[in-house]
């Protein structure tokens, strides 16, 4: 018994040990963090496309000197206004952001950092190849070939005893549409990142989402139509925006605008399927989920009740913003 207590007393240690970063790497991080931030910042807002790649590049390589720093992958960069996710059984952070050179071209960077015992460094850079290829959706990709994408939410599943990161990311793609994109991340037995796989399960005959057989899902849609898609836990599933067109042409994706309610992906038995109405056999709450109430009900009909509320709302809140 006394042998195993002190093995994991040992063990508590060495976890310990691996989360802290000393003093002087504190202070270091911090100094570089502080001397980079303003070059993130002009990523987004020098008015020059030259600047912005400029930019770009002296806060890349500032951001990978601060890495390096050990046990750099537990300090949280916060000043830096890039993305910056932790996967939740924290193996691993990955880092995105994108420059812009027109309103018709988006390029996305970044990196994957992964967790070390010692607190080394290991960083997979990310390659964005999207200009590159007509259909992104067609393959599992490697860091080498990624479908670049702004990642906002990482959500852990698993099956068979393996563990799929899936990564929900947004593209502002050109000056006609944005991209939604639902992204599988595994890892291989050598810890190799694969980006994508047959993970999604929907109907052949939707002209509002890709053709199938697909290798990542993604929802193009009209430019700042404002198309939600995120996952929620309540539901234990991915809900977003149902798209239809507005010139009744679902083939062209600059046409496609939010519809009025809402679709999903759950996951079972290793693949997101389809939810026509992830609300089903439910009776919807505003504080059952991030989502507002659906503006249909279930035949498809407005729901005057929800559609008063929401106006409501939004009447409260165009008023407190013109205050």
């Amino acid at each position: 018994m006394k042998k195993f207590s002190f093995v994991i007393f040992v063990f508590l240690c060495l976890s310990s040990n691996a989360q802290s970063i000393s003093e002087p790497n504190m202070k270091r991080l911090q100094e570089i963090e502080d001397s980079i931030k303003h070059f993130a910042a002009d990523i987004v807002t020098a008015d020059e496309w030259v600047d912005r790649f400029r930019a770009d590049s002296f806060f890349t390589r500032g951001f990978v000197r601060a890495l390096v720093i050990n046990n750099s992958f537990w300090y949280n960069f916060d000043s830096l206004p890039i993305s910056k996710l932790m996967a939740p059984d924290s193996s691993f952070k990955i880092f995105t952001w994108q420059v812009m050179k027109d309103f018709s071209y988006y390029h996305q960077r970044g990196a994957i950092q992964m967790r070390t015992v010692d607190g080394s460094l290991k960083l997979l850079p990310l390659f964005d190849i999207s200009e590159f290829t007509s259909y992104p959706n067609d393959s599992v990709r490697d860091t080498h070939h990624w479908i670049g994408a702004i990642y906002y939410k990482i959500i852990l599943k698993t099956f068979n005893n393996k563990k799929y990161y899936t990564l929900l990311g947004s593209d502002e793609n050109d000056e006609r549409s944005n991209k939604k994109w639902i992204e599988v991340l595994t890892f291989d037995a050598a810890g190799n990142p694969q980006f994508g796989g047959k993970f999604f399960s929907y109907p052949i005959n939707d002209p509002t989402k890709p053709k199938q057989p697909v290798y990542r899902f993604c929802l193009e849609y009209k430019k700042d139509a404002g198309v939600r898609m995120n996952y929620d836990p309540r539901y234990d599933a991915i809900i977003f925006d149902h798209l239809t067109s507005e010139g009744d042409e679902a083939n062209n994706k600059y046409s496609l605008i939010p519809y009025g309610d809402y679709e999903g992906f759950r996951w079972i038995n290793g693949v997101w399927k389809f939810l026509s109405n992830p609300f089903a056999n439910v009776i919807f709450d505003d504080k059952q989920s991030t989502f507002p109430a659906p503006l249909l009900d279930d035949k498809g009909k407005i729901n005057e009740k929800k559609l008063l509320e929401q106006s409501k709302k939004n009447m409260e809140k165009v008023t407190k913003d013109n205050q």
